[in-house]
């Protein structure tokens, strides 16, 4: 959604300033909060998505169509749908986060992964649907889910895993100085 891809950008605009200052407890604490700050509103907006697409789809959709069948696919995309976006906020906030402490290594190693995995999933799809079991948009959708709820998990954590080194580095530098 252009709403949470705009976090990404902001996210990669705000933390490198911070990210390039020298190593110091100051420094740990400016991308912990910094980090925190770009999650809660990532989680925020990925709230608001949802609330949009459970209240706002089955509502608009029956402006687009009065085919029961059409209607009933729609419906059953919906949660795909929901879950994607509620996860969305929270994927690209991590994602800028990262880009902003230039973690190109682990992003280009993830998305390699990706570039495979996902079109092997799709195919499965694409597999069983010729093979005669119905597969439909909601099945779509969840598999489109399972991808960004898997990419999520993963870039924060990785956010949380630099946050952690950060703060050993820091650490580290505190008791170099003391002796």
């Amino acid at each position: 959604a252009p709403i949470v891809d705009a976090l990404n950008q902001v996210a990669q605009s705000f933390v490198p300033g911070i990210y390039a200052r020298k190593k110091s407890k100051e420094r740990a604490v400016a991308l912990r909060k910094t980090s925190l700050n770009f999650i809660k509103v990532g989680a925020a907006f990925g709230t608001v998505l949802v609330a949009l697409v459970l209240g706002g789809v089955p509502l608009m959709s029956r402006f687009f169509t009065t085919d029961v069948n059409v209607l009933a696919r729609v419906k059953n995309a919906i949660p795909g749908i929901a879950l994607f976006l509620g996860f969305d906020g929270l994927m690209c906030v991590s994602e800028g986060t990262l880009l902003g402490q230039k973690d190109l290594k682990f992003l280009r190693n993830s998305y390699a992964a990706f570039f495979f995995l996902v079109p092997a999933f799709m195919l499965r799809l694409k597999r069983r649907a010729l093979s005669g079991v119905p597969v439909g948009i909601g099945a779509m959708w969840g598999t489109f889910s399972a991808y960004e709820v898997f990419r999520t998990v993963l870039f924060l954590s990785r956010v949380v895993q630099l946050q952690l080194r950060t703060g050993k580095d820091v650490a580290g530098v505190e008791s170099s100085k003391a002796q």
